[in-house]
C-alpha cells in the first residue's frame, strides 16, 4: 500500500494568508495506488485552505476562561501603510494587542488566591506567536495565560504602556549614524541597539506563595539587554521601545 505525505512545503502559499500559530504536522494519506493511477495530482490540493483558529459555533453564547486564563479579542491588523497603499495579506503586521473581554477566576499559589490583574475591557499588549486563536461571534480572538501579557495600554501611545509582571519597558537607544572612521551607515548595516533608557516597570514576579518580588531595576535606569528578546513597538514619535522581562537585562550602566 502506497503511502503520500504532505507537508506545508508540497500546499501553495497563495491560498494560505498566515501560518501564524499552526504547528508543523505531516498528514499521512493511504492508497492502493499511486496518485497517477487513481487520477489525483498535486494540483487537486492548491484549493485546499488551513485555518488555524478554533471556530466555535454560533449555539454557544459565551467563552469562560478559566484558571489564569484570559480571552482578548484581537485588534485588526493593519491594512494599509500610513500613505494609505493598501498591503498584501503577507505584509500585514500580526496585531500584538487586543481588548479584555473574559477573564478567569485566578489561581492559588501556596495558601494564597491569586486573582486576575487585569480587568475587562482593558486594552493589552500580549507576547508574540503566543496562546490559542479562536474565531468566536465573527471576530477573532485569543485564549492565553495572564503571564503571556506583557502590559496594558493606557492611552495610544506605547510609551504609556503599564509593564505587568517582570515585564520591563525601554526606550532603545538610537543606532549609531557613523562607524569610528566617520563613514555613515546605511540602514541596513546598522547594528541593532541592545542599550536603553527604562520608561516602566511591572510589580515584579510572584513567588511560590504568591507575594511579589520587587525588581532590580527602575525607571531612568540606563541598561544593557539581550539583543533578540522581547516584543518590539514604534511610538508615536517615532523612537522604538521594547518590553522584555527583567531576567533578559543583563546589566546596569552608569
Amino acid at each position: 500500500m502506497a503511502t503520500v505525505q504532505l507537508t506545508a512545503a508540497s500546499i501553495s502559499g497563495k491560498t494560505l494568508p498566515s501560518f501564524d500559530g499552526l504547528r508543523p504536522s505531516t498528514v499521512r494519506v493511504s492508497s492502493v495506488a499511486p496518485l497517477k493511477q487513481v487520477g489525483l495530482t498535486l494540483r487537486a490540493f492548491r484549493g485546499l485552505t488551513v485555518k488555524a483558529a478554533t471556530v466555535v459555533a454560533p449555539k454557544y453564547a459565551s467563552i469562560k476562561p478559566l484558571g489564569d486564563r484570559v480571552l482578548v479579542k484581537i485588534k485588526t491588523a493593519e491594512e494599509k501603510t500610513g500613505g494609505g497603499i493598501l498591503l498584501p495579506t503577507t505584509a500585514q503586521t500580526k496585531p500584538q494587542g487586543g481588548e479584555v473581554v473574559a477573564v478567569g477566576e485566578g489561581r492559588s499559589m501556596g495558601k494564597n488566591k491569586v486573582d486576575i490583574s487585569v480587568k475587562t475591557g482593558a486594552q493589552v499588549v500580549y507576547s508574540k506567536y503566543t496562546g490559542t486563536e479562536v474565531e468566536f461571534n465573527g471576530s477573532n480572538h485569543l485564549i492565553l495565560k495572564e503571564d503571556d501579557i506583557v502590559g496594558i495600554l493606557e492611552t495610544d501611545d506605547v510609551k504609556d504602556m503599564k509593564p505587568l509582571n517582570d515585564r520591563v519597558l525601554i526606550k532603545v537607544a538610537e543606532a549609531e549614524q557613523k562607524t569610528a572612521g566617520g563613514l555613515f551607515l546605511t540602514e541596513a548595516s546598522k547594528e541593532k541597539p541592545s542599550i536603553g533608557t527604562v520608561i516602566a516597570v511591572g510589580p515584579g514576579p510572584l513567588d511560590e506563595e504568591g507575594n511579589r518580588k520587587p525588581l532590580s531595576v527602575s525607571p531612568g535606569n540606563t541598561v544593557m539587554f539581550s539583543k533578540y528578546a522581547g516584543n518590539d513597538f514604534k511610538g508615536s514619535d517615532g523612537s522604538d521601545y521594547i518590553a522584555l522581562r527583567a531576567s533578559d537585562v543583563m546589566a546596569v550602566l552608569s
